[in-house]
């Protein structure tokens, strides 16, 4: 057997291919929408991509399914419930998929969505034992998949709950200890609130170690499971219907389109959104009039589909070398309406003056002389909730940010607003937002909470 994961840190996000050597016959779980490194893998060890299968309508990212059918000729493979609007195969529960003396068989595990399904691993067809299992979004390192998601059109979160309930319960906690288990995804992931950065682990050790893997009735487990989930970003259900949908397929090498200068802001002028990708501090020394800071460095896709409306077009201006990655990175979660990027900014910045603006920035310090004024600013909290009950700063105005491009209307937009969140990345992101939507005094926090933090335990 040969057996590769394919981790992508900036999305948490793991995908497989699992092929037997002797006959040369693959499949691959799970893929991103950038399909190169499968491929190459494929040439380079003599293999044939058969299927293709997604473990379900992943609402993080848009998958690769199309990209390899179209490259392979694979079949596309889902769960008995799944409807797409491409030809897809149904795959039933106990179904068996011989590429040689290596297997696969497919366990319905519905409650993160309703198709939901995992994937056994026969290193040999007549192993008692299965050599791993990917779980999907069904069973993670340390947690399992939140049913709450508005990936699922037509259940509510308590009857994906109680499903869940049974598939991890019963199902998946009824395989042997020894089992390798797979996730699609670890660390950093809203598709789940506790998960590891360990990449994969077994059976044995989830029954030991992951709150919901511990023996308990299903009304526990759903106080559990639904308790103190991070807020979905808004790009979550529109992904979770574009992986259902006929599209066209992704071309990475048709990304990239540099604008002059004219171009450029001819294109914003008409209604393109800029994104700007540098880091928070140059964004501040000088950037394009109501653009978006959504830094390359850091969960730079997932923000950005937080704060991003699908289908409005975009224009880029990002690090020198990394046009390309914001670009790509863009279409992985469905926002290839990008329509080019700024080379050299910052010469065009200094070329068109009027255009520029400067985003201030306040550290702990200026804050806390600020808090202490008679007409203080409003401090915005733009972190999760479960990062909130951890401390907070006093009077704090608390949106997450997923939920702040929904909720600008609750931003009083008469006073000051000083934006924070754990570090400093969000609060520069959502400080960008407001001031994109009309908000004149906005500032962010330098070192967020963490800095507010550590001045008053050393005050």
């Amino acid at each position: 057997m040969l057996f590769t994961q394919y981790y992508l840190d900036c999305l948490s996000h793991a995908s497989y291919m699992v092929a037997d050597e002797a006959t040369g016959r693959a499949v691959v779980v799970d893929p991103r929408r950038d399909v190169t490194d499968y491929l190459a893998d494929a040439e380079e060890k003599g293999l044939t991509i058969e299927a293709v299968i997604n473990t379900h309508f992943h609402a993080d990212f848009v998958a690769g399914h199309l990209e390899l059918a179209e490259r392979t000729g694979a079949w596309i493979g889902y769960g008995s419930r799944a409807e797409t609007e491409y030809p897809s195969r149904k795959l039933a529960d106990g179904e068996r998929i011989v590429l040689g003396d290596v297997v696969l068989e497919v366990m319905e595990t519905p409650g993160h969505t309703p198709e939901s399904i995992s994937i056994l691993v026969y290193e040999h067809a007549d192993d008692a034992v299965p050599y791993g299992v990917l779980t999907g979004d069904a069973l993670f390192i340390g947690d399992v998949g939140r049913p709450d998601l508005l990936a699922s059109l037509g259940f509510t979160a308590d009857e994906l709950g109680r499903m869940l309930y049974d598939s991890v319960q019963r199902k998946l906690m009824g395989l042997p200890d020894e089992v390798r288990v797979f996730p699609a995804h670890g660390a950093g992931s809203a598709c789940g609130k506790n998960l590891s950065t360990e990449r994969w682990s077994t059976i044995g050790e989830q029954r030991r170690t992951n709150y919901a893997c511990r023996p308990m009735d299903e009304e526990t487990f759903l106080a559990l499971v639904t308790a103190g989930q991070p807020a979905a970003p808004s790009y979550f259900a529109h992904d979770a219907v574009l992986n259902r949908r006929q599209r066209e397929v992704l071309d990475p090498e048709k990304l990239a389109v540099a604008l002059s200068a004219e171009e450029f802001l001819a294109r914003r002028a008409a209604g393109a959104v800029v994104v700007d990708s540098r880091a928070p501090q140059e964004y501040a020394a000088g950037h394009l009039r109501g653009s978006l800071n959504v830094p390359v460095e850091g969960r730079f896709a997932e923000t950005a589909g937080s704060v991003l409306r699908p289908g409005v077009p975009l224009l880029v201006v990002a690090p020198e070398g990394r046009e390309s990655e914001t670009l790509l990175r863009l279409a992985r979660v469905g926002f290839d309406t990008a329509v080019g990027y700024l080379p050299e900014p910052e010469s065009v910045l200094v070329s068109v003056p009027e255009e520029v603006a400067h985003a201030a920035r306040v550290t702990a310090t200026e804050l806390a002389e600020q808090l202490r004024a008679a007409t203080p600013p409003v401090v915005l909290d733009v972190r999760n909730q479960g990062e909130r009950e951890q401390g907070a700063i006093p009077g704090s105005q608390h949106i997450p940010l997923a939920e702040l491009p929904s909720r600008l209307g609750e931003v009083p937009a008469d006073r000051p607003v000083v934006v924070h969140c754990a570090g400093g990345y969000r609060s520069s992101v959502a400080a960008s937002l407001l001031r994109a939507e009309g908000l004149t005094d906005v500032s962010d926090l330098i070192g967020g909470y963490a800095a507010f933090a550590a001045l008053h335990q050393t005050a």
